[in-house]
């Protein structure tokens, strides 16, 4: 290395939810490892918050940033084609681009860091030989089933949700067959043959980043090291490096939002929001709206118009046509009766800015990784609304393992949650002894996630021992 900085190269697919965990690990690789870190986005039509947070001015964003060509898989889709086997596609029509940035670099990267969709990169890391990792940003228990699919899928005869019994994996958590991930759901579909690929390809980088960390996941974790099973089958070090997360970002002057937060009691407002991807139908609107206006609870809801397909189907962007018109789908004289409760945001809002304010007791949302971090590291606790992807996973995992949420009797993506649910669980969260307990559960939560990211932290720790990692096969190739 001739004593220059360590230099990381992070690949990542396109989505919102993709791009923050990535930019976040990016931010914390350069500033706190002091390590050159370039991060290649694989485009698609961009909405307006990842269009900001790829145009950060350098002072704000300490790592170089590359957009690989746009690519076209129009003659590749059908209409029914699932938004995960979409971006499988679109990574694997931009890696033959992802060569050139890397050849014309002075320094070309010591380590590449992949994410989920992007493990087909093995080759191409071979050929620069680059050490490589996968960077998984979200719990060790959907890592852990993401491994074990390849052995499932040859023990399991028909589809997993019509299974009776708990799908069992090595020293973990058992898994519902109705949680199973989204490419789980149906066998028969691309995406599944996709998913069982990316089992059988991590194993064969050289290690997997985690964001989570040692006291939020320690059965799987405690798992990976220990059991046989998972010792024989994965035989590369498991790094859990978070909670990483994105910072506040005040510009300078409040927004409306925060002026109408500073207006309320302590821990008196809930906060609804489902994602960057997720999207309601006509009929749970209304039983939102109505549960909303029956519970008196104070709130900001962040609306989006109604889905016309699936529940991701805003993924690829969060720009939606008259979004901001919201009186062709909200119950007649709703905004008028809540005026003085409640606030509604048209499609996007500062997230991390509003959860981390005082007068926030409550986050109704879609369990993303990232909304779940961002929630947990601001001490707020949840209701549970999972949508798509790994999210009724992560649902199960916030109330029954954590205590820290609750949640419908039904998936919101099978029935319609009603109005009289919604308004209990409302009131369980925000007024009743149960929403106390999940409260302190949560915040003693934030304490153990800003212990791990301490220096000296099992989280910190975990990152010097994975850059050590890198120093060391690099310094092993070098005498070869």
């Amino acid at each position: 290395m001739d004593g220059s900085k360590l230099h990381v190269a992070i690949l990542v697919s396109p989505g919102m939810g993709h791009l923050i965990p990535v930019l976040v690990l990016a931010n914390r690789l350069a500033t706190h490892h002091r390590v050159k870190v370039t991060v290649l986005v694989v485009t698609t039509v961009f909405s307006p918050p990842e269009c900001q947070l790829l145009k950060l001015p350098a002072e704000q964003n300490p790592v170089d940033i590359i957009e690989l060509p746009p690519v076209d898989i129009s003659h590749l889709v059908k209409p029914d084609t699932k938004v995960g086997t979409q971006l499988c596609m679109m990574v694997r029509e931009a890696l033959p681009g992802f060569r050139s940035p890397i050849s014309a670099m002075n320094h070309r990267p010591d380590a590449l860091i992949v994410d989920l969709f992007c493990t087909e990169a093995l080759p191409i890391a071979a050929e620069f030989n680059m050490a490589k990792y996968v960077y998984v940003p979200t719990t060790a228990w959907f890592t852990a089933l993401t491994l074990y699919c390849p052995v499932l899928d040859k023990e399991i005869d028909g589809q997993y949700v019509d299974q009776e019994d708990l799908l069992k994996i090595p020293g973990c958590k058992p898994v519902r067959p109705e949680d199973v991930v989204d490419p789980m759901l149906d066998r028969n579909d691309q995406y599944y043959y996709e998913y069982v690929s990316m089992g059988n390809r991590i194993p064969q980088y050289d290690g997997i980043l985690l964001n989570t960390w040692e006291d939020l996941d320690s059965t799987t974790l405690k798992a990976f090291k220990e059991n046989e099973i998972w010792r024989s089958m994965v035989k590369i070090p498991v790094y859990p490096i978070g909670p990483l997360r994105r910072p506040a970002q005040p510009d300078g002057s409040k927004s409306a939002v925060i002026e109408w937060l500073d207006k309320q009691p302590n821990e008196s407002v809930i906060f609804v929001s489902f994602g960057s991807g997720g999207m309601l139908s006509a009929q749970q609107i209304t039983e939102l709206a109505t549960g909303l206006e029956l519970s008196e609870q104070r709130f900001i809801w962040v609306v989006r118009p109604p889905m016309k397909g699936a529940a991701d189907d805003a993924f690829f962007t969060t720009k939606t046509a008259d979004s901001d018109d919201t009186s062709h789908y909200l119950p007649e004289g709703f905004l008028t009766r809540t005026e003085s409760l409640g606030l509604l945001v048209p499609t996007w809002a500062q997230q991390v800015e509003i959860l981390e304010h005082p007068s926030v007791g409550g986050f109704m949302s879609h369990c993303g990784w990232n909304s779940t971090i961002e929630s947990i590291c601001s001490g707020v606790p949840m209701i549970a609304w999972p949508l798509y992807a790994e999210q009724r996973l992560n649902a199960t995992y916030l109330v029954e393992e954590l205590g820290i949420a609750v949640r419908p009797r039904v998936l919101p993506t099978k029935e319609v949650v009603a109005r009289e649910e919604i308004e209990n669980m409302l009131r369980t969260l925000m007024d009743e002894k149960e929403g106390k307990k999940m409260r302190e559960n949560v915040k003693k939560l934030k304490i153990s996630a800003e212990n791990a990211l301490s220096e000296g932290g099992s989280s910190y720790n975990s990152m010097l021992e994975m850059l050590k990692h890198v120093t060391t096969n690099l310094k092993a190739s070098e005498h070869c």
